[in-house]
């Protein structure tokens, strides 16, 4: 599609008139009038059809109008200026990138159930291991186990059957206190299993009762955790209060995407983590859970809506705990284009039957050419068609 416009000629006035024809000598002013009327006549006959071929270019002009002036009314529009600007050449990506942090892994708090008062409590920062002394009532060791579930009654002879017995004996098989009884990790307390308790019972130093009172265990996900912070101050008693806060020890990026950038994160998605003290991670996206409410964000009945939290656990550890706990940025990688001709969105005018083009610059003319629509992102467009890079194109202005 190819149409040329003269924009080197501005049109003027006609400067036909009496004064270009004065009467001749002995001829009165009456009898010039109806030459006069005749010139007249002739100049409407000259201006009718100037004036219907810009009404007919008028209209064929709204072939091509630009894609978000759809809808409006021409008169509603304000009057525009016009530029131009170059089409270039380059690389073009719809990826994102969205602010988060470095942060230890699947913060946990921990509730302390037993009575008694604390007598021991570890230090922000350590490193408890499974198996290890969290802290301490009234002189004796609460040790951490892996468990989704945490212990909710006594546990030895004559429990009946569940869950917990399972994570316990779970637990026991791990840690090495039921080598050689040949005991199944299943839901009953048995004598084996009441034999392995002793056992571990020895190796922490207390009383071999084969039983596990409520509040001697705390059951965590994590096989390892990291105290992020204690809730509680050594003597306080217990009072089944949140008394620590643990968590991983792995570090992972954490980030809350706008809602229009949701669907640029997919579960197990690869992304980069640009690092606050420079260089990057590869990451994949763990999972995306709605949490907490929009900060001063109220919906229309005046609830907080909830916002989604990205988790993406990073392939290098190492290089996460040299930048430890900090500000980073999460790039989602999306298409990209590469040795594509560019243009301002601005510069595509939507046509009429579908499609897209662009005004051509050439000397002191215009011309429209239909152009292919590629990838658009950041305000530009990839397209292809009639036009090379350094073509000068029509954008508003």
């Amino acid at each position: 599609m190819d149409r040329t416009t003269d924009i080197s000629r501005p049109s003027g006035p006609d400067r036909t008139g009496a004064q270009d024809h004065p009467a001749a000598p002995g001829r009165t002013v009456e009898a010039a009038e109806p030459a006069h009327g005749a010139v007249r006549r002739k100049r409407r006959r000259i201006v009718l059809p100037l004036v219907l071929a810009a009404a007919v270019g008028g209209a064929a002009a709204l072939g091509a109008t630009r894609p978000w002036e759809h809808g409006s009314s021409p008169a509603a529009q304000p009057p525009l200026g016009h530029g131009t600007v170059a089409v270039e050449r380059g690389s073009l990506s719809s990826g994102i990138q969205v602010a988060g942090a470095l942060a230890y892994d699947e913060p946990t708090p921990v509730v302390a159930s037993a009575r008694g008062t604390f007598t021991a409590l570890p230090a922000v920062g350590s490193v408890v291991k499974a198996g290890g002394r969290l802290y301490e009532v009234d002189g004796v060791p609460v040790v951490l186990m892996t468990g989704e579930r945490p212990l909710w009654r006594d546990l030895g002879p004559g429990s009946e059957a569940g869950s917990d017995v399972r994570q316990l004996k779970r637990n026991l098989v791990a840690l090495g206190h039921a080598d050689g009884l040949g005991l199944a990790v299943d839901e009953k307390f048995t004598a084996g299993t009441a034999l392995a308790v002793k056992r571990w019972q020895k190796a922490l130093g207390v009383k071999q009762t084969g039983r596990v009172a409520l509040g001697s265990v705390v059951m965590v996900p994590q096989r390892a955790v990291r105290v992020d912070k204690v809730g509680v101050r050594l003597g306080a008693p217990v009072a089944a209060a949140e008394a620590l806060t643990v968590s991983g020890t792995d570090l992972v990026a954490v980030v809350q995407p706008a809602e229009n950038q949701l669907s640029r994160f997919k579960p197990a998605g690869r992304v980069e983590v640009r690092l606050a003290e420079g260089g990057t991670v590869r990451g994949r996206i763990r999972s995306l859970v709605r949490a907490g409410a929009d900060d001063g964000d109220d919906g229309a009945d005046g609830a907080g809506r909830q916002k989604t939290v990205v988790t993406v656990v990073l392939d290098d550890q190492a290089a996460a705990r040299r930048a430890g706990p900090s500000s980073v940025t999460v790039d989602v990688v999306g298409d990209t284009a590469t040795d594509a001709l560019l243009v301002p969105v601005t510069a595509l005018l939507a046509l009429d039957g579908g499609g897209y083009g662009v005004n051509v610059v050439t000397g002191t003319t215009t011309r429209l050419v239909t152009v292919r629509l590629g990838l658009v992102a950041d305000a530009r467009a990839q397209i292809t068609g009639d036009v090379k890079s350094g073509d000068r194109v029509v954008i508003p202005t």
